[in-house]
């Protein structure tokens, strides 16, 4: 998560109030015990690694025709009076409708359950590595995400076999980074640290597909021309 702020006031609010917030027009607050701290907008490359992950993830979901969705600005609670915004959130496609019809914050509340939360580092790194990975494991998440960029290094929080608190794993630059909870989904360190822009890469891939297209409308015209129904082969 980019850096954050002081907290807006010593006031305090509970969750419900938090909830119902309105505070500055287009700033997300996230609420730790009880104080509201506003997140400033991203950085560049901060941007473009959370669209990259989440680009990759809905096209895995989609390819694989899995129930679930990758999402921003999303809260979670994860102490009576904490609730956190992930820089990505992945949970459930009937959780996700559930959290659209929602009058008030998008906040998945203690017994809703993300399946993947992942942060990408700024200058606040020690609230990614120690303060919000202790609050993830307390809400247990199964699987969390720590990109940084300035150490060049991702590491895996999960849960080992048998064991309910975190152990991690550093992938470091010509590894390749292996998601836990959806083990076919594998994307090297080096791309997800300096990605592409997404949009050149639907540009590629849609490119490719037209090629493809054309490919088979030319083989079905030889197939044609040779007096073979090209849907008989």
């Amino acid at each position: 998560m980019v850096q954050s702020v002081a907290p807006v006031s010593s006031k305090t609010l509970t969750f419900e109030e938090y909830l119902v917030y309105e505070g500055e027009p287009d700033v997300l607050y996230e609420l730790f015990r009880g104080h509201l701290i506003p997140m400033p907008a991203p950085r560049s490359k901060h941007a473009r690694i959370c669209l990259f992950l989440v680009y990759q993830l809905q096209r895995y979901f989609a390819l694989k025709n899995l129930p679930f969705v990758a999402v921003t600005t999303v809260g979670v609670r994860t102490e009576e009076a904490s609730s956190r915004i992930p820089d990505v959130v992945v949970c459930s496609q009937s959780l996700w409708e559930q959290i659209c019809d929602r009058p008030s914050s998008s906040v998945l509340d203690f017994e809703e359950t993300p399946r993947l939360v992942i942060e990408v580092t700024s200058d606040n790194w020690r609230d990614d590595y120690i303060r919000k990975r202790a609050e993830y494991d307390f809400r247990d998440i199964p699987e969390y995400w720590i990109v940084d960029a300035n150490k060049s290094r991702i590491r895996i929080c999960s849960y080992p076999e048998n064991e309910n608190t975190y152990e991690h794993k550093d992938l470091l630059p010509g590894e390749q980074m292996q998601c836990v909870q959806f083990a076919d989904l594998v994307l090297p360190v080096d791309l997800v640290l300096s990605p592409p822009i997404v949009e050149d890469l639907i540009r590629a891939e849609e490119a490719k597909r037209q090629q493809l297209e054309e490919r088979a409308q030319r083989l079905a015209q030889k197939l044609q021309e040779m007096g073979i129904d090209p849907n008989s082969v």
